[in-house]
């Protein structure tokens, strides 16, 4: 077995290569200003802009901003918030902390986003919101989905961490839904050096309420307004280096999606499934191929040097915390999906050489 891998399946040093993080981080520290300060103000501007929205409050996470940004619509205690199951369990884990309710929909069987037809149906039971997820870096079918939850009068949130710059008819993964959050993990298209998210609107009276919860619930400095605060802030470091890489996040994504169409040329006549666009509606964070023989193709990989993963193996309707309790409900995409799906090296950094490295060993698999 070859040890050592040659292609990662992501490199932080080949992404951040470009980049004068030691002087944003300088910039910084010479400012003694850590938490809530320039760096932080000007960041929520510019990516507020950028996303063609009013307002950005960063948060510490993307987990904090899913969480932040259903309390602010309203999700309580009991309420029913619809997501999709194959999405890695975050959805749920945001509409759990609130005490609330997943009620998972299938998701397309070509995107593998939420199913807008699934989604009909559910709406009519008056659930207390959706989460339409961006997932793999592929934007869902956003226009029916937000007409369906307007016509419905329910809140729609847009977790785009993993769509940061896609377009579709011109607008912004972030700007469609009454709210959005996204992530900054490292690994994202647009990535801190740890932790760090945001919820953006175009509501003044969302982005009160989440700037206050992200604060202990502060109307003002040791006065409480709101109830279930938390202490979530984005700091001073990992602004000043989102502020950095945000310029060139559209760059980035171009690179992304030559990388995938160079795959998608590639692997047109193999037994696989391939992202469905190549378009600005995709920006690639996620390279996800879908096959039945798996775990066999991984490893012929492993052999050949280049690195895989799987996002994600398991449904969260399949997930142990639910010990069966779920698993009935009937989402066969979702169930296939999770079997199938494996995802390739695609990153900004990636040499050509690196790119036909991976097209040869998937094709000499098969």
């Amino acid at each position: 077995m070859n040890t050592k891998t040659v292609i990662p399946l992501f490199s932080a040093s080949l992404v951040n290569d470009r980049f004068d993080l030691a002087s944003a981080l300088k910039r910084v520290l010479e400012s003694n200003s850590f938490v809530l300060g320039k760096e932080v103000s000007q960041f929520e501007l510019e990516f507020a802009r950028h996303t063609q929205v009013e307002h950005c409050i960063s948060v510490a996470n993307g987990s904090d901003a899913l969480e932040l940004a259903l309390r602010a619509v309203g999700v309580d205690r009991g309420s029913r918030v619809v997501c999709v199951a194959n999405a890695g369990f975050y959805s749920s884990t945001a509409i759990h902390l609130l005490g609330a309710v997943p009620v998972y929909v299938d998701v397309d069987a070509y995107s593998l986003n939420m199913c807008e037809r699934a989604l009909a149906p559910v709406l009519a039971t008056r659930p207390a919101a959706v989460i339409v997820t961006h997932l793999y870096g592929q934007m869902a079918a956003v226009d029916p989905i937000v007409k369906q939850c307007r016509a419905a009068g329910i809140p729609l949130v847009e977790d785009c961490a993993q769509a940061h710059g896609a377009l579709h008819a011109g607008k912004r993964a972030g700007s469609f839904a009454d709210i959005s959050c996204f992530s900054f993990y490292p690994t994202k298209n647009l990535g801190a050096l740890g932790d760090g998210g945001a919820v953006l609107t175009s509501d003044a009276g969302l982005a009160a309420q989440v700037k206050a919860l992200r604060q202990y619930g502060w109307g003002r400095k040791y006065e409480v307004t709101r109830i279930c605060g938390r202490n979530s802030r984005l700091d001073e470091l990992q602004a000043a280096v989102l502020r950095e890489k945000l310029p060139v996040l559209d760059e980035q994504n171009a690179q992304r999606r030559v990388i995938a169409t160079r795959y998608n040329q590639a692997f047109a006549a193999l037994p696989l499934r391939l992202p469905v666009s190549i378009g600005e509606d995709f920006v690639a964070h996620l390279y996800v191929v879908r096959t039945d023989r798996r775990e066999q193709l991984r490893a012929h990989l492993l052999e050949c040097g280049v690195a895989s993963d799987v996002h994600y193996p398991i449904a969260d309707t399949m997930q142990p915390l639910f010990e069966g309790r779920r698993a009935a409900e009937i989402l066969p995409v979702t169930l296939d999906a999770c079997a199938s799906v494996m995802s390739l090296p695609c990153f900004p950094g990636m040499t050509s050489e690196d790119v036909e490295h991976v097209v040869k060993s998937v094709l000499s698999f098969f």
